[in-house]
C-alpha cells in the first residue's frame, strides 16, 4: 500500500480525531494528548502545525489516496543541537503492518535531508514498541542504545531506544 506525505488541511480534523481516539495508539505516544480526542483538538493541532516556525517544525499528514491515516514530524532541536531533528509519527491502527510507516519515515528523511540543513534525525520509541523499532530499522535508522528508565508513562517507568539516521 502506497502512502504520501502532504501538508495538513483543516478539513483533515475529522480523520485525525478518529485515528487518535484509540488507546492502542496513545499508549505509544508522549503524554499531552487528550482522551477522548475531539475534532476540536484535531483542528487546534492542525492549526498549530500550519502556523509553526517553518525552519523548526516539519509536520505532515500521512495519507493513503489523499485520506489521512497518520502523522509524521521532525522537530529541530536547539543550541548546539540545531542541526539535529527529533522524529515522531503514528498511524491509524487499521494501517499497521502494511509498510506505510516505513515508507513515511523514508519519505520524511529524504525531505529533511534535501530541504534543510539538518544532518541527524533521531527517534526514541518506547523499548516495548517493537513495531516502531522495526519501522525505524527498515527505514535505515541505526540503533544507538537503550535509554534506561527514561520515561514515565501511565505511572510506569519505561526504557526507550535511541535510533538515528545521519546525512551522508
Amino acid at each position: 500500500m502506497e502512502c504520501s506525505l502532504r501538508n495538513w488541511r483543516i478539513e483533515d480534523a475529522s480523520d485525525l480525531a478518529v485515528t487518535l481516539n484509540n488507546r492502542n495508539i496513545l499508549q505509544n505516544l508522549r503524554d499531552g494528548l487528550p482522551f477522548p480526542y475531539t475534532e476540536q483538538d484535531a483542528t487546534e493541532f492542525i492549526a498549530a502545525m500550519l502556523g509553526a516556525d517553518k525552519n523548526g517544525t516539519f509536520a505532515f499528514a500521512i495519507t493513503v489516496e489523499d485520506r489521512v491515516v497518520g502523522s509524521i514530524g521532525v522537530f529541530r532541536k536547539d543550541n548546539i543541537h540545531f542541526r539535529t531533528g527529533e522524529m515522531g509519527y503514528y498511524l491509524a491502527e487499521p494501517f499497521w503492518g502494511k509498510g506505510i510507516g516505513t515508507s513515511a519515515v523514508k519519505q520524511m528523511c529524504e525531505y529533511i535531508f534535501q530541504n534543510t540543513d539538518i544532518i541527524r534525525i533521531f527517534a526514541e520509541p518506547f523499548a516495548y514498541n517493537t513495531a516502531s523499532c522495526r519501522v525505524l530499522e527498515k527505514a535505515g535508522f541505526q540503533y544507538e542504545g537503550t535509554l534506561r528508565k527514561n520515561a514515565v508513562k501511565n505511572g510506569v517507568v519505561l526504557d526507550m531506544k535511541m535510533y538515528a539516521m545521519v546525512k551522508e
